[in-house]
């Protein structure tokens, strides 16, 4: 990592009173010179007060916006108050803070990615998910190789980096319901540079994933609607770019 780089660490957050304590406590263990700010998304919980509490910038937004206006006004954070690096990671305790140096320092690895994605499969893992969650992974990859030419092996991980370009990007042009796999091919399709590196996640803390059953109809429309929203971004960004 380049000297002095100013980093800050964007933590969305939806009713996370019970786990964000101890992600706060790690991120401040693993990356002591960022800085912190938290997504309060319209928390109905004592999230706002804790992380008041416990010292670091808080926005509270007036309703819930979802993950995508979440890391979106994250994201614009970052960059209208000069930070040199953004760290996504959510505050639900799934993402480890003591991955996020490596992701870090892998935005200038290897002649310098501008997003650096926290994968758990481009390498032995032993995370394990459920067969609908594993399928529509493997949906969306093919999907993203198929509209840009490049395989994401994990475009659901929503643990990144971010530099300043990507920032820019983002903060005027952000997907508001499929966030993770939309941006890749929104990135991707205007030559912005995407590497992957492992990462071992936890169990999620707190909360409920919507895949996290085998047969639901939460489960196959979330699939569905994300392989319809990946593809309906990459034929729009073809459109626009050629125009």
């Amino acid at each position: 990592m380049s000297a002095k780089q100013r980093i800050c660490v964007i933590i969305p957050a939806y009713n996370e009173a019970e786990t964000l304590p101890a992600v706060i406590e790690s991120v401040r263990r693993e990356l002591p010179e960022a800085d912190m700010v938290v997504m309060n998304d319209g928390s109905v919980d004592a999230t706002s007060d804790i992380a008041h509490g416990l010292g670091v910038t808080v926005l509270d937004l007036p309703i819930n916006l979802g993950i995508g206006g979440a890391v979106q006004t994250g994201i614009k954070y970052a960059w209208r108050n000069d930070y040199d690096v953004a760290v996504e990671l959510d505050g639900d305790g799934q993402h480890n803070p003591s991955y996020a140096r490596t992701l870090v320092d892998g935005l200038e690895e290897d002649g310098g990615s501008d997003l650096v994605i926290g994968s758990r499969f481009v390498a032995s893992s032993d995370y394990r998910s459920s067969p609908m969650r594993q399928f529509g992974i493997h949906l969306f990859s093919w999907l993203i190789k198929l509209m840009t030419g490049k395989r994401v092996y994990d475009s659901t991980s929503g643990f990144r980096t971010y530099n300043r370009r990507a920032m820019k990007y983002l903060s005027h042009d952000y997907p508001a319901d499929f966030p993770e796999p939309e941006s890749i091919v929104m990135l991707l399709s205007r030559g912005f540079r995407i590497k992957e590196l492992p990462v071992e996640m936890r169990e999620r803390q707190g909360g409920v994933s919507v895949v996290a059953s085998d047969v639901s109809w939460k489960a196959i429309y979330f699939v569905a609607s994300n392989a319809i929203a990946i593809v309906l971004t990459g034929v729009t960004t073809r459109y626009v770019t050629s125009r």
